[in-house]
């Protein structure tokens, strides 16, 4: 297959592409800025900025698919008024910009897999969500429906259409994980707030095999949930990291501190949560290798 991926130098990106190519599958990235050769990997790239208006239909034609990852990293700074709308903008017009492409392509790919998130479901508690599941309330969940949206557009064309719907990636080399460790490695690290909000995660592994499940599998369409089927709290969380990292649990770090040092970033991504099952892939036969937290951290930074 010949797969196009935006978003190719984040850390879904860059690990599926490598992925992919070690599969014998031709890849084509999408990035801002021209890539060169990395790794001993000849790559085949495109410079676009999908803020800036469709990619030629040229460069869709002759794809067997598209994995759509672009967008402005949701914990990159503090939500300001112009952070949250480079956020939004970022999801929602490029992903509309790359639709319309499709549309003028004269041999256009045949699948989109397009990033969303767990964010769709807003803040529920210990509900169990799965696929079928409606969609919540807040900033995430109201940017993830007009990306989604956007995405399907591309179904009227005869495009099957996945949307990944992806909890926290667990990685060496970024995400959350990474932003974790210095204070727990430091004996700093607690559960926050109640600790009894949900923490849907993902091992990159997985998200990255989840991904190619669903390039190969055709009957796979509509919402995905790209999380590990045992979520857990976030007291649970760092009950198992400390233990891995054979450091002591400290007390919680109280709701208000949090509040007061990320606003309304730190009470959407660290103290709300969501009890994210992935049904669907379990039920087409997906196999997880780490579908438990303690093993998933274990290969990480054990």
């Amino acid at each position: 297959m010949k797969i196009g991926i935006t978003g190719a130098s984040g850390l879904i990106g860059k690990h599926l592409c490598r992925d992919l190519e070690r599969k014998g599958w031709q890849v084509v990235r999408f990035s801002r800025r021209n890539t060169t050769e990395r790794d001993g990997i000849s790559q085949l790239s495109v410079v676009w900025d999908p803020g800036s208006g469709p990619p030629n239909p040229g460069h869709l034609d002759g794809l067997d698919a598209v994995v759509h990852l672009a967008g402005e990293p949701i914990a990159r700074r503090r939500w300001s008024k112009k952070q949250k709308r480079l956020i939004r903008d970022s999801r929602i017009n490029g992903t509309r910009n790359l639709v319309e492409s499709w549309r003028q392509s004269s041999q256009p790919p045949r699948i989109l897999i397009s990033a969303s998130a767990v964010g769709f479901y807003g803040d529920r508690k210990a509900e169990e969500l799965d696929e079928t599941s409606e969609r919540g309330q807040g900033f995430l969940a109201d940017v993830c429906e007009e990306w989604e949206r956007e995405a399907l557009a591309a179904a009227d064309l005869g495009v099957r259409v996945v949307l990944l719907r992806t909890g926290s990636v667990l990685a060496r080399d970024g995400g959350a994980l990474s932003k974790m460790l210095l204070p727990f490695r430091f004996y700093l690290g607690g559960p926050l707030g109640s600790g009894r909000q949900f923490m849907p995660w993902i091992h990159l592994e997985d998200e990255i095999g989840l991904i190619s499940f669903a390039l190969r599998e055709s009957e796979i369409r509509g919402p995905l949930n790209a999380t590990a089927p045992n979520p857990s709290t976030n007291r649970e969380f760092t009950s198992e990291l400390c233990r891995v990292l054979n450091r002591p649990q400290m007390p919680a770090v109280p709701e208000f501190a949090l509040r007061i040092a990320a606003g309304e970033m730190g009470r959407a991504l660290l103290l709300e949560g969501q009890r994210v099952l992935p049904r669907k892939s379990l039920e087409a036969g997906f196999s997880f290798r780490f579908p438990v937290l303690g093993e998933a951290l274990q290969d990480l930074v054990g």
